[in-house]
């Protein structure tokens, strides 16, 4: 019997052995090589995307604090855009933008503004691989225009659409586009029961049972008074709520920057201080702190000589017909009839006791404002609007340029609107209330204190406030569809994609 010849065989073997161990370390070093380059391109398309989110912050940047709109800048009047489109077109028909990549035009109609632009919105960020490139581009997507209440000076309101695109240029090059939109839009100028400008602790304080609440002053009245909703007293504040006692409740939600329920100190502002006290709908986080423009004086400034309204005094030394009428207990006050109709100016006024002083709708601008004993103001027709310089006539500020007393103030339409406070000093200003008292308080610098159970109907914006005594701030909802401001600028609607 033949047996085959086996030599060799091992040789065989081991080449193949050779060749399976080859074939599996060349797919190692294949898939090692793949992760690597998968890395590296996770890596460098991260860089590219933080250079184009690099792009849309300083396109942003220059857009809030650098870019003059138009409508405010002399060489950008607002004719030359049709802004009931959106986006936002030009007289020619083209959408408005702005551009700092290359080989792109920007159709802004103003240079300066063009060039501005491209200055400011395009850069490099150094890395590893060397630098990582990013380039804007801003279309506008709206345009408005509003008076801001309590201003005389228009402001023109723009929300833009910015893409920041980001780039590594090289072998291995990335490119990344990130998309936002920069929104300007009005607000209500009293959006809260009571806000409080200051940034630090009680900046709002609630004790001894003051509360909020809310009520509509365009439904019918029951009884002569509102009907109150509880809810919708919501309070603000760039700083924090000192709240005290279980009588006392914000029927609402506290809006701040700041965060945490706890003791508040200087180095630790939190949002609340409690003991006890209830906010009904919590807390809510605000992503800035909210700016209220300073009233500026007066101007002309009034008067700082002394008037004073007794009971059965009628009008007061310098104050003569038509525009001021002797009444049963006081006199009544008409604007529209002075030499400049709808605008009064008046120095120190003084209410005594049982007088009562009506006013007509217009401009009252005066020094000072001090009720005492049981005397009334009393709106026979609106809007009444104090505009207070609070001067002491040595070129500093009165301590205490107005003081209400309680049920001084008659505004039986409990319309807010029709009886305005408004001061840029910071004194201190005592407020009280009662069964008509409805009314708006602007005084964003200066310090304010209700007590006593005061009732106020509509709303108070100032540094710091101060409730005590069963005390009640009743929101009129009506103020969030009247009398505009400029809201804060913000970034939004983010998104992303890599080419």
């Amino acid at each position: 019997m033949t047996r085959s010849n086996e030599q060799g065989i091992a040789l065989i073997l081991a080449m193949f052995m050779v060749l399976v161990l080859s074939t599996i370390s060349v797919s190692l070093m294949f898939v090692s090589q793949t992760e690597t380059w998968s890395s590296q391109n996770y890596k460098m398309m991260s860089q590219a995307r933080y250079a184009a989110e690099s792009g849309v912050h300083a396109a942003a940047n220059h857009l809030m604090f650098a870019y003059v709109p138009p409508g405010t800048n002399a060489a950008d009047p607002l004719v030359g855009y049709d802004m009931t489109k959106a986006p936002v077109i030009r007289a020619g028909g083209a959408a408005v933008f702005v551009t700092s990549v290359e080989g792109a035009a920007s159709n802004y109609p103003v240079d300066a503004v063009r060039d501005a632009f491209i200055a400011n919105s395009r850069g490099t960020l150094a890395n590893d691989n060397g630098s990582a490139r990013y380039r804007a581009t801003a279309r506008m997507l709206s345009m408005q225009q509003i008076t801001p209440a309590y201003s005389t000076t228009p402001v023109t309101l723009v929300t833009w659409e910015i893409t920041g695109i980001g780039g590594i240029d090289g072998a291995r090059s990335a490119e990344t586009e990130v998309s936002a939109n920069l929104e300007h839009t009005k607000v209500p100028a009293f959006s809260y029961a009571a806000f409080a400008t200051f940034n630090g602790c009680a900046a709002l304080s609630f004790a001894g049972g003051a509360t909020t609440d809310s009520y509509n002053s365009a439904s019918p009245l029951v009884g002569g008074e509102p009907v109150l909703i509880e809810g919708g007293g919501n309070v603000g504040t760039n700083g924090n709520l000192t709240d005290v006692g279980n009588t006392t409740t914000i029927n609402g939600s506290l809006s701040t920057p700041r965060s945490g329920v706890g003791a508040c100190t200087a180095n630790n502002v939190t949002a609340e201080d409690t003991a006890d006290a209830a906010i009904t709908d919590g807390l809510t986080q605000l992503a800035q702190p909210i700016d209220f423009p300073v009233p500026p004086l007066p101007d002309p400034l009034p008067p700082t000589n002394n008037i004073s309204f007794t009971q059965g005094g009628g009008c007061p030394g310098g104050l003569v017909a038509p525009w001021c009428v002797p009444s049963a207990n006081g006199a009544t006050l008409d604007p529209a009839l002075t030499a400049t109709p709808g605008t009064m100016s008046l120095g120190n006024i003084t209410t005594n006791g049982n007088s009562e002083v009506h006013l007509k709708a217009g401009t009252y601008i005066i020094n000072s404002l001090s009720q005492m004993g049981n005397s009334k103001l009393i709106i026979d027709s609106g809007p009444v609007i104090f505009k207070i310089a609070g001067l002491d006539g040595a070129g500093g500020e009165l301590a205490s340029p107005l003081t209400l007393t309680g049920q001084g103030i008659s505004n039986p339409t409990y319309d807010p609107q029709n009886l305005q406070f408004i001061y840029g000093g910071t004194g201190n200003l005592t407020l009280a209330g009662g069964a008509e008292t409805a009314s708006l308080l602007y005084a964003p610098n200066a310090t304010g204190s209700f007590a006593g159970g005061a009732d106020w109907y509509g709303a108070v914006i100032l540094k710091q406030l101060t409730a005590t005594g069963g005390a009640s701030v009743h929101y009129d909802i009506q103020l969030q569809r009247k009398m505009w401001v400029a809201g804060n600028q913000v970034l939004s609607s983010f998104s992303w994609k890599k080419y």
